[in-house]
Formats: C-alpha cells, sequence, structure tokens
C-alpha cells in the first residue's frame, strides 16, 4: 500500500550549540537557515569565537535586522547578514592586535577570512565586511546597502534600545527568550578596553 510523503524533519542545529542559544535558533528567522551549509559554519565559528553572551547577544542583533527588513519589505542576503552578525564583534576577543580600525576593522578581517574560506565571492564578501567594518558608526552612511543599515540597526537597538519603536516589544521578547543580564555594561567596559575611543571606524588614530 502506497503511503504518502514523510514529513521532513526539521534541521538539526549545529553540533554542541549550548542550551541559551536554542530558544533564538527556534525562531523562524533562523530556524530557516539551520540546514544552509554557510550558516551551520558560521554558528559554528559563533560557539568557537565567542564568550556565551556576546554570542547570544549576536543572534539577537540577526533576528532584530531581520524583523526590520520583514516590517519595511527590505530583501537581503540572509545568510549573509547572519554571517555578519556572527563576526560583527568577533574583533573584541582574542590577543592580536587591533591595528587601525580598531574592534570593527579587526572582526571585518575575521568575517573575510571566513567567507574567502568558503569560496564566497568577492563582491559578497565586500559587502558584509563593510556591514561589520561601519556597525559602529553613530548612523549608517548614506550609501551603505541593505546589509550594512540591517546590521547597524540591529546592533545599536540590542546594546542601546535605539530604534525600539520601529519594533514594538521585540527587542524584550528576544531578551526574555534569551537574557544576558547587564549586557550593556559589560560589552561598554569590553568596547573601551579595545580602545575604541581612540580608533573609530574612518576616524583618524590620535595618540595619547
Amino acid at each position: 500500500m502506497a503511503t504518502g510523503p514523510e514529513t521532513p524533519k526539521a534541521p538539526e542545529p549545529p553540533q554542541g550549540a549550548p542550551g541559551a542559544w536554542q530558544p533564538l535558533l527556534g525562531r523562524p528567522a533562523l530556524a530557516d537557515l539551520l540546514g544552509h551549509p554557510l550558516a551551520g559554519a558560521a554558528l559554528t565559528e559563533l560557539g568557537r569565537l565567542l564568550p556565551p553572551h556576546v554570542a547570544v547577544h549576536s543572534l539577537r542583533v540577526f533576528l532584530l535586522a531581520d524583523a526590520w527588513a520583514r516590517t519595511h519589505g527590505i530583501a537581503y542576503d540572509r545568510v549573509g547578514l547572519l554571517a555578519a552578525a556572527v563576526f560583527h564583534d568577533a574583533g573584541l576577543v582574542g590577543r592580536a592586535p587591533l591595528g587601525h580600525g580598531g574592534f570593527p576593522g579587526r572582526s571585518a578581517a575575521l568575517l573575510d577570512r571566513f567567507l574567502a574560506g568558503h569560496e564566497v565571492g568577492m563582491g559578497r564578501r565586500t559587502t558584509l565586511t563593510r556591514a561589520v567594518r561601519e556597525h559602529m558608526r553613530p548612523f549608517p552612511a548614506r550609501d551603505a546597502g541593505p546589509e550594512a543599515r540591517l546590521l547597524h540597526f540591529g546592533a545599536w537597538l540590542d546594546v542601546t534600545g535605539r530604534g525600539e519603536r520601529q519594533l514594538p516589544d521585540e527587542r524584550r521578547r528576544l531578551r526574555a527568550l534569551a537574557p544576558t543580564p547587564w549586557f550593556a555594561v559589560s560589552f561598554s567596559a569590553r568596547v573601551v578596553a579595545c580602545g575604541l575611543r581612540r580608533v573609530l571606524p574612518d576616524s583618524p588614530v590620535t595618540a595619547r
């Protein structure tokens, strides 16, 4: 007797994904990407590179950016933006010298290395690394593409609450699902420790 097609199984989260991630990985915007090789590789790097609270922040940034894009009908590179969100604060950790561009510049270099290793083309890499390099600007550049504007929006909303009126309650819902108490304070301390005040993107380095 013939039977109907089997119901496809939901994609599995990356092996060893922390429990704190699970509520966020279950959100449709992330769950839809779990079977994509580049998305899976990016999430594996997220667990390897970042402390747990910063990793959770990165996932919330992507979800906030995606929610804003859906609300405004903005088409964008979803897998690429997830990779950018994963790496956007990677420059805050480790012991390598920051160099010009501060931690966003280092984060962009780490993202570029990751994308090149997965054979992502130069045009796409340039777009995504620019988004990471410029995400700490007070406002996106006028010629910034959708990925840069979305990453900027998500990052600032999650840390500072700026833009919350455009997505009422979304930040609160995500923080309830995956809380990181005192994250804004610890994040700011980490940024200051990395010397961001002296090497803001597109700003000259000043000696002290």
